[in-house]
């Protein structure tokens, strides 16, 4: 575990910057070397070959919010016995901390590691359970490594995401399905909430120490922070009840997040828009700010 820790305390979201996406229709499946430590938005091959002994690299695949991600092994060559690792985590890790966050996985931590040392080819293909995955390797004898092949496919109801871009639109749905979903924003961004259909009243409720949705089984939150696990951010507002028409927000923090609780007796759904917060509109901040983690107005 301490290996994969320090595989991942680098910082692959400097790729999101780039224009990863490349058009692929009617082309022969891309192909390209892995880095040590990669981020990888497209399907394709990719091949990593130790040029010198390689202790903690990792790679950061991400795909479309309704995608799930699938890695398949074409071949593998490293030692195991020799200490060489291969192994897949079912979301992404950063710093210690994991999206989608232990209260939102559907399986227990441990489940989501997917161990090649330990399977061997008996799991050649590996499905993610949302639009992100990982995968940890050490590789220490030149010219050994592996080859993967990345594929992505339909989610109808995507759950947990990580937006690769800081501008968007999404629809969030939960039918009738006890479960947490998180949508993750790696940027400041301002937040147009223009729908929520939660089956209660209408209202909207800012957030403070003593109020809060309390017993309501079905709402969204607003969360703020630095790192990349949910259940670690600072709760901005909670919004408990149904309503049309727009709220507002502008989160100046590193990682913004919706997340919608659900207790299944109802087909929940929240529609945003999100854009990326301009440089003078952090450095010149309007209306409330939340302590020194993030500037937050409603």
């Amino acid at each position: 575990m301490e290996e994969l820790r320090e595989a991942a305390d680098h910082d692959p979201l400097r790729f999101l910057g780039a224009n990863l996406k490349r058009e692929l229709a009617g082309e022969p499946l891309y192909r390209r070397a892995l880095r040590c430590l990669d981020m990888l938005s497209l399907p394709g091959q990719f091949t990593f070959t130790a040029d010198r002994p390689q202790l903690h690299c990792a790679a950061f695949l991400i795909g479309e919010p309704e995608e799930f991600v699938t890695i398949h092994y074409d071949l593998v060559s490293i030692d195991c016995q020799g200490g060489d690792f291969l192994k897949v985590f079912d979301g992404w890790i950063l710093k210690g901390e994991k999206f989608p966050s232990s209260q939102d996985h559907p399986l227990p931590t441990t489940e989501r590691y997917i161990d090649f040392c330990d399977s061997g080819l008996s799991r050649r293909s590996i499905r993610s359970s949302q639009n992100v995955a990982m995968i940890f390797f050490r590789v220490r004898q030149p010219g050994n490594g592996f080859t993967v092949t990345i594929k992505t496919d339909p989610n109808l109801f995507p759950c947990n995401v990580i937006s690769q871009t800081p501008n968007g639109r999404f629809t969030l749905v939960v039918p009738h399905l006890h479960r947490n979903c998180s949508f993750s924003i790696i940027y400041p961004v301002v937040i147009k909430i223009s729908d929520l259909t939660l089956g209660h009243l209408h209202g909207l409720q800012s957030k403070n120490p003593s109020a809060g949705c309390g017993g309501i089984g079905d709402f969204v939150e607003l969360l703020g922070g630095t790192g990349l696990d949910p259940s670690k951010m600072m709760p901005l507002a909670d919004l408990c009840y149904s309503f049309h028409g727009p709220a507002q927000m502008k989160i100046g923090c590193d990682n913004t997040v919706v997340r919608m609780v659900s207790s299944g007796k109802h087909v929940n759904r929240v529609t945003f828009e999100y854009r990326q917060l301009e440089p003078y509109e952090l450095e010149n901040p309007n209306g409330n700010s939340i302590q020194e983690i993030c500037l937050s107005t409603l």
